[in-house]
C-alpha cells in the first residue's frame, strides 16, 4: 500500500536532536510512523523519546536498525552532506525537508545521486504520506488525511494541505500524497510521481497542483497525454504573478512564456486533464471527476 511509503517503511531521521527534527520526528511517531533511528554526529548512544536510538552516522543506523527511509532535517549548509551520506549508505528513499539549500549544492548532490540506487524527494518539500499505512515522512499534518484512492502530488506544501483538507471534508480519501518541492532543482518530478501512481492499483485518479516557474507541468502534460491511464485534475497557481519576481518558492519565477500559469494550464488541458478553476474548487472538482469516471468514493463519518 502506498507508492513510496507502506507498512514496511522504517524511518531514520537525520538531525533528530535539532529543534525541527525533534518536533517533526515526534509528530511522525504520534501519527503511527515507524521511526527506528536518528542520526546526529556526536550524539550517538542517546535515546530520542526514550525509545529511538541515535547514531553518529547513517551507515551505523542502517546496520543496526535496517532503516530504509531517511528523513532529513538539517540546516541548509549541511544538507548536501546529509543527502550524500544517506545515498552512500544506499538507503532507497530520502526525503529532504530542508528549506534554503544553495542551488549549487542541490545541483551537485542531484548529479551525485544519478548513479545511486536511491530516490530523493525535495529539498524544500513537505514530504510524503500514505494514510492507509499510517506512515508519513515530513511535515504534513496527519490529522487531515483519510485513506482512499486519490493520489495527490504538488509543488506547494500549503496547497497540498488545502487539497487534502478539501478532499477529506468531502469524504474522498487519499492513496498517497507527495510534495515534490518548489525549488528550481528537485530530486523527484511530477512525471516521476505520476509514473508511480500509474502503476499503483490502489490509485484511481490524481490531483496535480503546479505553480509558475520552470516546465515541470508541461513535462507532466506530455506524460499524461502519451502514457498516463488514469483521470487527472490539475490546478496551476500564480496566474497574476508579475514576470521576473520570485513568488514564494525559489522556483516560482516567470522567466519565459513556458513558465507562465496560462501556458501550463493550456498544456495540461490539451493533455486531457480536468482543470480546477480556483484553489477553493479542488475538492469539489476532484470528487466530481472521480464519480464521473467510476472511481471509489467513501464517506466516513469523521476525519
Amino acid at each position: 500500500m502506498g507508492i513510496l511509503l507502506n507498512e514496511d517503511s522504517r524511518i531514520l531521521v537525520q538531525g533528530i536532536t535539532g529543534r525541527e527534527g525533534s518536533f517533526h520526528a515526534k509528530a511522525c511517531m504520534d501519527y503511527g510512523t515507524n521511526v527506528v533511528a536518528g542520526v546526529t554526529p556526536g550524539r550517538g548512544g542517546q535515546l530520542f523519546e526514550d525509545k529511538v536510538p541515535v547514531f553518529d552516522s547513517v551507515s551505523d543506523a542502517i546496520r543496526e536498525t535496517q532503516a530504509n527511509v531517511s528523513l532529513i532535517f538539517v540546516p541548509p549548509a549541511f544538507a548536501m552532506d546529509a543527502i550524500a551520506e544517506a545515498a552512500d549508505a544506499e538507503i532507497p528513499l530520502i526525503a529532504c525537508i530542508t528549506e534554503g539549500m544553495p542551488v549549487l549544492d542541490v545541483a551537485r548532490v542531484t548529479r551525485y545521486l544519478e548513479n545511486k540506487p536511491v530516490r530523493m524527494i525535495g529539498p524544500n518539500c513537505p514530504g510524503a504520506i500514505t494514510p492507509g499505512a499510517r506512515c508519513k515522512v515530513g511535515i504534513m499534518p496527519g490529522s487531515i488525511h483519510l485513506p482512499g484512492r486519490v493520489g495527490v502530488v504538488s509543488r506547494s506544501g500549503t496547497l497540498t494541505y488545502e487539497a487534502v483538507a478539501q478532499l477529506s471534508e468531502l469524504g474522498v480519501g487519499q492513496s498517497s500524497c507527495v510534495g515534490i518541492g518548489g525549488d528550481p532543482i528537485i530530486g523527484t518530478t511530477f512525471v516521476d510521481v505520476l509514473r508511480l501512481f500509474n502503476d499503483d492499483p490502489e490509485t484511481d485518479m490524481v490531483v496535480l497542483i503546479g505553480e509558475i516557474g520552470g516546465t515541470l507541468e508541461q513535462e507532466a502534460a506530455t506524460y499524461i497525454q502519451e502514457e498516463f491511464t488514469k483521470p487527472v485534475c490539475a490546478l496551476v497557481v500564480g496566474a497574476t504573478a508579475p514576470p521576473g519576481r520570485r513568488m514564494g518558492h525559489a522556483g516560482a519565477i516567470i522567466t519565459g512564456e513556458s513558465a507562465r500559469a496560462d501556458a501550463k494550464l493550456r498544456a495540461l488541458q490539451d493533455a486531457g486533464a480536468t482543470i480546477i478553476p480556483t484553489p477553493s474548487d479542488i475538492g469539489a472538482t476532484a470528487k466530481a471527476l472521480l464519480q464521473s469516471t467510476g472511481g471509489v468514493v467513501e464517506y466516513p463519518t469523521t476525519i
